[in-house]
């Protein structure tokens, strides 16, 4: 069994769920949360991952189980440590069918959107300003100069925030 995250990776984790808690899922009528089992259909206890946080539009209410998700949620959010397997679950995330991944370096808090085409997930290139966007959330990542992740709903500035 892994051991737990360190303190600075529970802090992300619980600070950007509380971003997006209350600019992205309230205000649209949908879900984050924590530390759920994302399964195969039909596969529970067989095959499945345990990503930092999970993200569900209503179109995928559905798959929720409580105890699990039998099947891919819009986006699942791997807060990456030293020795995790973040990007190797990569491969499971597309067949079960996320539409994206996001995978936030913890100590660079360095973002990196990973979206679902053909199959396959592919990284998303950054702008010119170093923002990477997620067309699911409607959101715009970077990391900032002075170590922390930057976060802002699109055209809405008054949404930016810095994650620790």
């Amino acid at each position: 069994m892994a051991p737990s995250p360190n303190r600075e990776h529970q802090t992300i984790e619980y600070q950007l769920q509380r971003w997006l808690d209350d600019n992205w899922a309230e205000p649209n009528g949908c879900r984050v949360h924590q530390q759920i089992n994302v399964a195969g259909p039909g596969l529970w206890t067989e095959n499945y991952r345990v990503p930092d946080l999970v993200l569900l539009t209503p179109q995928r209410f559905h798959i929720d189980e409580n105890e699990y998700f039998d099947g891919g949620p819009d986006v699942v959010v791997e807060i990456h440590s030293p020795g995790d397997e973040a990007y190797e679950k990569l491969d499971f995330y597309a067949k079960v069918g996320v539409r994206e991944v996001w995978i936030i370096e913890r100590d660079s808090k360095r973002p990196e959107i990973y979206e679902l085409s053909e199959g396959k997930l592919r990284p998303r290139a950054a702008d010119a300003e170093g923002w990477v966007k997620s067309e699911v959330v409607g959101a715009q990542m970077r990391s900032g100069g002075d170590g922390k992740l930057e976060i802002r709903m699109v055209g809405k500035p008054d949404s930016a925030a810095k994650v620790p």
